[in-house]
């Protein structure tokens, strides 16, 4: 029977933008193995959709893949704050919208994170506001139809792919609407 690793120490450092820790762990053969763990912080993404079905997307450089991606609109959940309340506040930071908000799902980011994710969706979403992204956010307000919205998830070519199809199977807008 599969059973949680026992921990036996962990190192705090960083990396700059993220907290990264090293935890040794003892695992079920005896022996130990350092693994890198990286965020504990949790992280919201808001898949906004206007009453024409159009997906509101904020265009920025991101600096992994070291390219500009048409990405889900979404942020940082401050400490004590509601993932609900992080979303609207995200999308109207990024890109002056707002709507029908609700909480759709979450997620880990990744097996060797502590990054909970949360997914929301907004419906009858409509420009409200000019963008006030925070300081070091650069974003372009980009509005995609719902089948290019579709065929942008497929291409992979944003992160939070699979918070995008979360919030579509929650909407219920997987399968093409022709």
């Amino acid at each position: 029977m599969i059973q949680a690793w026992q921990v036996v120490n962990e190192r705090p450092g960083s990396a700059g933008y993220l907290s990264v820790s090293t935890r040794t762990y003892l695992l079920p053969d005896g022996t130990r193995a350092d693994w890198d763990i990286f965020g504990g912080e949790r992280s919201v993404a808001v898949v906004a959709l206007t009453a024409n079905h159009d997906v509101v997307l904020a265009r920025q450089f991101r600096p992994g893949p070291g390219a500009v991606l048409d990405e889900i609109p979404g942020g940082y959940v401050e400490p004590r704050e509601d993932p609900l309340a992080a979303a609207a506040r995200e999308l109207l930071e990024e890109t002056g919208y707002a709507g029908d908000l609700s909480l759709c799902g979450s997620s880990w980011l990744a097996s060797a994170c502590r990054t909970r994710r949360y997914v929301a969706v907004t419906t009858n979403a409509r420009k409200v506001a000019d963008p006030e992204p925070q300081a070091g956010e650069f974003c372009e307000v980009v509005l995609k139809p719902l089948a290019a919205f579709r065929a942008h998830l497929r291409s992979g070519e944003l992160t939070d792919v699979d918070l995008g199809y979360l919030a579509l199977e929650h909407l219920g807008l997987l399968a093409d609407l022709s």
